[in-house]
């Protein structure tokens, strides 16, 4: 279809200037025509490009790009207006988002600083994990495809290639063939594997390699030969091109970039809690490499390769459920053996029955606490007693296939700060204990648990406490902080744990 001239009127939408003309698609700032009301936002069509000399991919993209807009939802998609059908004018039409695809960071003269990739990455998983959540994967990440909103949130573009795990995918139904970006494409699309959430992992993965280097991972193969490639081999370590990229960075780059979907990052938000907590990254060799992967290695790789069999991807909320992000909160005051206890044991069955779920340790402290100049009452000091106190406690949970990590919070509210840790780390299931004061008291106040457990944005398990058998006898005691258990609905016992509680117990 050729160009619209500005002012042109379609289906009741009035024409403004061309702001994108791509090989697939021509891009317009539209409004609605006869004063009719906006919608309240800016909008954009999409018209695609179908000419004699244009692929059948375009107008079947074009077709599941209609079919996915107008049932994703949330802040990391652009809204769906309208869509034209195939047999008049095809076309699309949705909110126009301002801001900054990740090419200008690309372009820049600069390249960006470390803390500012990891910023990038962590808004590009965000968004990619809202996604999947939706039982949606792109599968066409790239540069052009990622948008920065002002406020450093990301949305995702372009849909045509993406597929929908409730949608029949009309790519792989009708073209039979490996279709996406060259230069970010994951080995599994490479073989026809579709719609494993993986596969924008390995492509955020290459966003970020380019981020740090400047270069391509990958190259841009035009054949597939040079495609298949990626199935066995790794690209040059990022420290051996920028010696200046730290190795935690570099682990989380090579990770995203493995050829086996297995061995990346089980889902975005598990990338995203690494971008974000770069001092709680486990660099292994792949981090301090700065050789590279020998010809032995990639021969082996290529024997294997040659011979997989790739499953089909399983459902991409399915993927997230299998592997969620796990946290616990610990308290630190007005707390007893036997609620200690009984958190370890319900964690221990959370993670027991979800291999490579990650563990997030937290505990939350008074501001005041760290304030003092005194040297033992210092921040550091502080944090550094709890966080040992916090990684004793959660050592005997420490078992291969589960990450764990340990964090001290400051604040004043204890239940908004466990709040938005779990909804900016997308944590899938908060365990805490049921209460921190006896039961005659939560008539009357809302405690910590009540709190977390009615605004949270995923599932809370609310852990009874329970002591061992053997111990239900004993004789209640007092904390060490002074805190009176005689109104609490479970006896007190500081013997339980020894030293291993440290100022937890």
């Amino acid at each position: 279809m050729k160009l619209l001239e500005p002012g042109a009127v379609l289906d009741g939408f009035t024409i403004e200037e061309c702001i994108h003309s791509g090989g697939m698609a021509h891009i317009y700032r539209v409004r609605y025509a006869q004063d009719r009301p906006g919608p309240g936002f800016a909008m954009a069509m999409k018209i695609p490009r179908m000419t004699a000399g244009d692929g059948a991919e375009n107008i079947v993209s074009f077709e599941i790009e209609c079919q996915i807009m107008q049932v994703l939802t949330g802040s990391h998609v652009p809204r769906f207006v309208a869509a034209g059908d195939l047999v008049h004018v095809p076309y699309l039409v949705m909110e126009y988002v301002t801001g900054h695809t990740l090419q200008h960071w690309l372009d820049a003269e600069e390249r960006p600083n470390v803390d500012e990739v990891a910023r990038l990455g962590t808004a590009m998983a965000h968004a990619a994990h809202a996604l999947h959540q939706q039982n949606t994967v792109h599968l066409d990440l790239k540069p052009a495809n990622v948008l920065f909103r002002p406020d450093g949130s990301a949305v995702l573009l372009d849909f045509g290639l993406s597929c929908h795990a409730h949608y029949p995918d009309l790519l792989a139904e009708q073209l039979r063939k490996a279709v996406g970006s060259p230069a970010w494409i994951a080995p599994e699309q490479v073989v026809g594997v579709r719609g494993d959430p993986r596969s924008d992992i390995f492509a955020i993965g290459v966003m970020l390699y380019e981020l740090c280097t400047g270069e391509l991972p990958f190259g841009t193969p035009q054949t597939t030969g040079g495609l298949r490639q990626r199935l066995w081999m790794d690209p040059p370590p990022p420290r051996k091109l920028r010696p200046e990229v730290p190795e935690w960075l570099q682990e989380v780059v090579l990770r995203c970039l493995e050829p086996e979907a297995r061995k990346r990052y089980p889902s975005a938000a598990h990338l995203a809690f690494d971008l974000s907590n770069p001092e709680q990254v486990q660099i292994t060799a792949r981090g301090r490499n700065i050789q590279g992967t020998g010809f032995g290695t990639h021969f082996k790789r290529w024997i294997k390769a040659a011979g997989m069999h790739y499953q089909p991807s399983p459902l991409p909320a399915q993927q997230i459920d299998e592997v969620p992000i796990v946290m616990v909160a610990v308290p630190h005051k007005d707390v007893t053996d036997s609620t200690l206890y009984s958190l370890r044991q319900a964690v221990a069955r959370a993670l027991g029955n979800r291999p490579g779920a990650r563990l997030a340790c937290v505990t939350v402290i008074s501001s005041s606490l760290g304030s003092s100049t005194d040297a033992e009452s210092s921040e550091t000091t502080v944090h550094r007693r709890y966080l040992t106190a916090l990684r004793q406690w959660v050592q005997p949970l420490e078992q291969p296939g589960h990450q764990i990590s340990c964090h001290v919070l400051e604040s004043g509210d204890v239940a908004q700060a466990l709040l938005d840790y779990a909804t900016g780390n997308q944590v899938s299931v908060i365990v805490m204990g049921a209460a921190t004061h006896g039961l005659k008291t939560q008539r009357f106040i809302a405690t910590v648990p009540i709190k977390v457990a009615m605004d949270a944005p995923c599932t809370v398990i609310l852990v009874k406490q329970v002591l061992p058998f053997e111990l239900l006898g004993e004789k209640p005691q007092r904390s060490n902080d002074g805190y009176s258990d005689s109104d609490s609905d479970t006896p007190a016992s500081n013997g339980l744990y020894g030293d291993d509680l440290g100022p937890l117990g």
